[in-house]
C-alpha cells in the first residue's frame, strides 16, 4: 500500500535530476515515463506535485484496494464502501454521518442556505437531481407545515422564502402584497 512518506521520498529525487519516481511508485507509469524522460515536465509537473501528492495516495491506495478485491470479494466491498463515504463526506454531497444520500429537503434546507433564505423549484430540482415538478411539491409541503412562505419576486417569478435562513439586512427582492 503506497504510503505519503515514501511518496515524498521519490519525489525529492526530483530535485537531483531523476523525476518521475513518486510517479512510478503511486503506479501512474505513463505519466512516470513522461516525468523522466521530460525532467518533471521541465520542472512545473513537479511542483504541482508536491502539492496534490497527498491526494495522488489516497487515489492509488484505493485503486489498490478496488484491484485487490477482485480476487478476495469482501475488500473490494469495503473499497466500494470507503470510496463512497469519501465522496459523500465533500462539501455538498450526502449526509455526512449516516452515508446516505441526502434527502429532498436536506438540498432544499442547503439551497436555500446558499441563496440567503430563497429557494425555487428549479434551483432545487438542479440541486437534488430530481424534477422541478417533484421540487416543487416538496416546497409546497414545506409551505403547508409553516417552514417556508411563497412569495412573488420583483421579476414576477415564484419563490420560496425560508425566514430563519434570510439575513434581515439584504434587500427585498420580493413584491409587497
Amino acid at each position: 500500500m503506497p504510503s505519503l512518506g515514501m511518496a515524498y521520498l521519490f519525489w525529492a529525487a526530483s530535485l537531483f535530476g531523476i523525476a518521475g519516481l513518486h510517479r512510478f511508485y503511486l503506479g501512474k507509469f505513463g505519466s512516470g515515463l513522461v516525468y523522466f524522460f521530460t525532467w518533471g515536465l521541465f520542472g512545473f509537473g513537479t511542483l504541482y506535485d508536491a502539492l496534490t501528492l497527498p491526494e495522488q495516495v489516497r487515489e492509488a491506495q484505493l485503486r489498490r484496494r478496488l484491484y485487490s478485491g477482485f480476487g478476495e470479494g469482501d475488500a473490494y466491498a469495503q473499497a466500494l464502501e470507503m470510496l463512497r463515504r469519501e465522496e459523500l463526506g465533500r462539501p455538498g454531497m450526502g449526509r455526512r454521518d449516516s452515508g446516505q444520500p441526502p434527502t429532498i429537503e436536506q438540498v432544499i434546507l442547503r439551497t436555500a442556505q446558499r441563496n440567503n433564505g430563497v429557494a425555487a423549484p428549479t434551483t432545487v430540482a438542479l440541486e437534488g437531481n430530481v424534477s422541478t415538478d417533484q421540487a416543487k411539491t416538496h416546497l409546497e409541503r414545506l409551505a403547508e407545515r409553516g417552514f417556508c412562505e411563497i412569495r412573488v419576486r420583483k421579476s414576477g417569478s415564484i419563490a420560496y422564502v425560508f425566514p430563519d435562513l434570510r439575513d434581515p439586512e439584504a434587500e427585498d427582492e420580493f413584491e409587497d402584497l
